[in-house]
């Protein structure tokens, strides 16, 4: 038998989360009810009450927008310290926008992993703000959450059961020693640089590590970049650094300002390359903005139209990569593959331009920290060679550190 919190607005919502928690002991678990409530009294008896959450929250203005901000803010450092002390072992909430935006922040100070299951009025829509970095699970409520009826009940309880099954099944895997004992590897991936990764990978298991891979889509590249932070990771195989291109020029994959920052904030072993820096994405090609018109484009599929990487743009891009790893505090290693960084920059493909690659690698050169070891390859990054390479340089770094993970 597992505990699982239920976290909610019980002076709107209590009713509906008291439902919750009654199916969850139907279940055969044990509803812990948190009440995150801002304004009138709870509907329901809580177990844990909102003062203990946030102390100073009945001294606030009785204004929604101020109350809600302070349960936000004060929110996610309780619930992960309850996690961490396991006070329970899963998260479910109901919500409508305000609701949501309190549990969700609440869930992404979790960690991946933990069960956390979001029944929300906005899960058929942009859930990227209240999602994050996290695996939160977001369950579309159909109705509003206010009241219950013959549909309410059918979905809070199948979300009841859902958040049940999630905790047992976690129970149930338990801790794998031999896979802990595995040093964890995490690699950045695009479709351009597949074979690469891939070869990568079966050299890294020959090795005795496992590896994650994460697509460099925007939302690749910052789970990526939150799970370094986490200190699971023993060591970074950053080949596909290609968000940096929508980053810098305006694309749809950026992953922000901080991607390529993590390994250095926690001294995590790195190689890193300038894999896929020679593209830009964009939707349809209808959506791509007019001031890019005359620009050499690809076009990956209906959805997905692919713009050339410019010399100023390349330079600009080697800059920042070797700036970024300047501040890396633990061993890290550059790998540049000078006959093309992506399957489409090489000789004879749509995106070959020496101009632009000559541009990235001089700038790379020329910014990057004397003492950081930098290989110059001459091959394509999908080449197997470069691949073994990369290989070769991250292993000696991960033998320098204590195995995390």
């Amino acid at each position: 038998m597992a505990t699982i919190a239920v976290l909610g607005t019980l002076d709107s919502k209590g009713h509906e989360h008291a439902f919750v928690a009654d199916a969850i002991r139907r279940c055969g678990h044990t509803p812990l009810l948190i009440d995150a409530g801002c304004l009138a009294p709870p509907q329901t008896a809580p177990d844990i009450a909102r003062a203990e959450i946030c102390p100073g929250l009945a001294s606030l203005p009785e204004d929604r927008g101020v109350r809600v901000a302070a349960m936000a803010a004060a929110l996610p450092a309780f619930i992960a310290d309850q996690a961490k002390q396991g006070r329970f072992q899963g998260i479910i909430s109901l919500g409508g926008g305000g609701g949501t935006a309190i549990a969700t922040a609440a869930m992404r100070s979790l960690p991946v992993g933990f069960p956390k299951l979001m029944v929300s009025t906005l899960a058929s829509g942009n859930t990227a703000p209240y999602v994050g970095s996290k695996d939160i699970v977001m369950m579309p409520s159909i109705v509003d959450v206010a009241g219950l009826n013959r549909l309410s009940r059918r979905l809070f309880t199948n979300a009841a059961g859902a958040i049940c099954g999630m905790v047992t099944a976690a129970a149930a895997q338990g801790g794998d020693a031999t896979e802990s004992d595995r040093p964890l590897v995490v690699a950045s991936m695009f479709g351009n640089t597949t074979a690469c990764v891939n070869e990568a990978m079966r050299l890294l298991e020959q090795a005795g590590c496992e590896v994650l891979v994460f697509h460099a889509t925007g939302t690749g590249g910052r789970t990526m970049e939150a799970l370094i932070d986490s200190g699971m990771a023993a060591a970074v195989l950053d080949v596909t650094t290609t968000e940096w291109a929508d980053e810098l020029v305006g694309g749809i994959l950026g992953a922000g300002p901080a991607r390529l920052e993590a390994a250095g904030r926690t001294g995590t072993p790195a190689v890193v390359a300038p894999g896929c820096l020679d593209m830009v994405n964009f939707g349809e090609p209808q959506t791509v903005p007019e001031k890019f018109r005359g620009r050499t484009f690809y076009h990956h599929n209906p959805q997905v139209t692919l713009m050339r990487t410019n010399a100023a743009e390349c330079a600009e891009l080697g800059r920042i990569l070797a700036e970024k790893v300047n501040a890396y505090t633990g061993p890290v290693t550059v790998l540049l593959p000078l006959r093309g960084i992506s399957i489409i920059s090489t000789a004879g493909q749509p995106f070959y331009d020496q101009e632009a690659d000559q541009a990235l690698f001089h700038a790379i050169r020329s910014h990057l920290k004397p003492g950081i070891p930098l290989v110059e390859l001459d091959c394509t990054i999908n080449d197997p060679a470069f691949a073994a390479a990369a290989v070769q340089a991250l292993l000696p770094h991960l033998s320098k550190v204590t195995t995390r993970g």
